[in-house]
């Protein structure tokens, strides 16, 4: 009974943390003739309440694409129908066609904030505290600290109830789909994974682990007996949950194209803005965009894609497990971010989310990561007047988990989960170590770097000739720590030699 009490308070904690960052500014908070993101998700809403889905995606008078048009995938689409009819049941005004673009109010934002956090109440918490009650081999406080840290980290707070978007719904349903394949419930969680990706499109980054990790128990079973069987549950759920979500839309080809168009929009380029990938990287000492034509990027960035997933990919399909599938699905979305075409800087929160999953195994590893996946997104949270917020919300994980996890007491190669690596190496280079107690002056170095930048972008004016000089340096940071993550992250899916069968429920 006293762990749900401190549980209870854990949970109350971050709702509470969450409805101070809402009380903040929002992207595009009185910028016209645009705004952002939080008017991109309120037109959503008028759009959907006021024409058929069969224009949801078309351009017309009464839908004009270059505003806002809808790019994300049906079930959004019914999202913002379903808080539409709320929003007309309070004040039509709120989302009546054409009369209502850039409405902003405080009764509106109001409104706006609680249908965040209703979501996050309903979808992305539950997830959260069913997935930290039953960590196996766990004692109750650390599944307690567990469930704090996470509804504490910063980034996901900052983009849901700062700039203002619902990545708890998608994320949330992603964590139930793992929730399920952890208990073996495959076709629920197959459902979930399938709600999750059409909600929104980027979950995809996630696609690959769920299906490695599916088709290999299929072979393990057997594809004569029960593998088979289980084969064909698998598929007719993912085609019966696409065609339930799609419906409206197999009216007509044309209808599919369409929306297949808004939702991979290909013609954008290979990155926009300044995001912590490699592409965005390497374009400061090598203009990709201005050499290459867009076909030439686009391939391009398929393969370095492919190519870095695939080893992960191959191991988890050949020798499924559960603690194999947690980190395939870190070093997959972690692939797509860096290298994958038109990442957006909020896609960092793809990855995030399976280290949160992690964060009980590989405490110091996975605090790292996700200090600088809130870091990276700086210059966003800057231009949406979020300062304060962003380095509040930092500093409150930071201690968190400092004080939780004993984060610098876990750097040993048992604790990094290096062992079987350092034991290979070292069949070939006697006396090789992995440089742990280093790890700890780096991550300080890292901090110190991190707050460094972090003070420059907020208090200094960057040259005259260099205006995007501190969000620059902030990417090439990141992108930094996060292709020397993935190394990290596929050294233990590589080196890992446990197998399925051997693995528990939940790690």
């Amino acid at each position: 009974m006293k762990e749900w009490h401190s549980m209870t308070i854990a949970v109350l904690i971050g709702l509470t943390v969450r409805w101070t960052v809402s009380l903040n500014s929002y992207s595009g908070a009185g910028k016209p003739p645009m705004f952002g993101d939080y008017e991109a998700q309120r037109h959503w809403q008028e759009v959907t309440f006021n024409l058929p889905a069969k224009q949801w995606y078309f351009n017309s008078s009464d839908n004009d694409l270059q505003y806002w048009g809808l790019d994300y995938p049906p079930l959004t689409a019914y999202h913002s129908l379903l808080c539409a009819y709320v929003a007309e049941f309070i004040n039509p005004d709120w989302i009546a066609l054409h009369t209502s673009r850039g409405y902003e109010s405080g009764e509106h934002k109001l409104f706006m904030r609680s249908t965040v956090f209703l979501a996050d109440l309903l979808i992305y918490i539950p997830a959260v505290v069913f997935y930290c009650c039953y960590l196996k081999e766990t004692s109750p406080r650390k599944k307690i600290t567990s469930v704090f840290c996470i509804l504490l980290y910063p980034g996901l707070l900052l983009i849901d109830y700062g700039h203002f978007q619902y990545n708890c719904v998608s994320l949330g349903l992603t964590l139930w789909a793992v929730l399920g394949l952890s208990y073996d419930w495959d076709i629920l969680g197959s459902l979930a994974f399938c709600l999750a990706i059409n909600y929104k499109q980027m979950e995809l980054y996630h696609s690959l682990p769920f299906f490695c990790f599916l088709l290999g128990k299929c072979l393990q079973k057997g594809l004569r007996g029960k593998g088979l069987l289980l084969l064909i549950q698998l598929i007719v759920t993912v085609v019966a949950a696409f065609a339930l979500c799609w419906l409206p839309f197999f009216t007509e080809v044309e209808q599919i194209v369409q929306v297949l168009r808004r939702l991979f929009p290909v013609g954008r380029g290979l990155f926009e803005d300044k995001v912590a990938n490699f592409w965005c990287s390497l374009n400061v000492l090598l203009k990709v965009k201005d050499l290459l034509s867009p076909h030439v990027q686009l391939m391009l960035s398929f393969v370095f894609t492919f190519l870095s997933l695939l080893p992960a990919c191959i191991k988890l399909t050949l020798q499924p497990s559960l603690q194999g599938f947690k980190y395939t699905l870190v070093s997959c979305a972690l692939s797509f971010f860096l290298f994958a075409f038109q990442v957006h800087e909020k896609s960092i929160l793809l990855v995030s989310l399976p280290v949160c999953l992690i964060l009980n195994e590989v405490p110091f590893m996975s605090v790292w990561f996700l200090l600088i996946s809130t870091f990276s997104m700086l210059p966003l949270l800057l231009k949406d007047q979020l300062a304060l917020a962003s380095v509040v919300t930092t500093l409150g994980f930071s201690v968190a988990c400092a004080a939780s996890f004993s984060i610098f007491e876990n750097i040993s190669e048992e604790e990094l989960q290096l062992k079987s690596f350092s034991m290979y190496v070292r069949r070939h280079i006697p006396g090789f170590k992995v440089p742990a107690k280093m790890l700890k002056t780096w991550f300080l170095v890292s901090m110190m770097m991190v707050s460094l930048l972090t003070l420059m972008s907020i208090t200094v004016e960057p040259p005259h000739k260099l205006p995007d000089l501190f969000p620059v340096l902030v990417c090439l940071f990141s992108c930094l720590h996060f292709l020397l993550f993935l190394i990290y992250f596929n050294i233990i899916i590589l080196w890992d030699h446990k197998d399925g069968r051997n693995q528990k429920k939940i790690n």
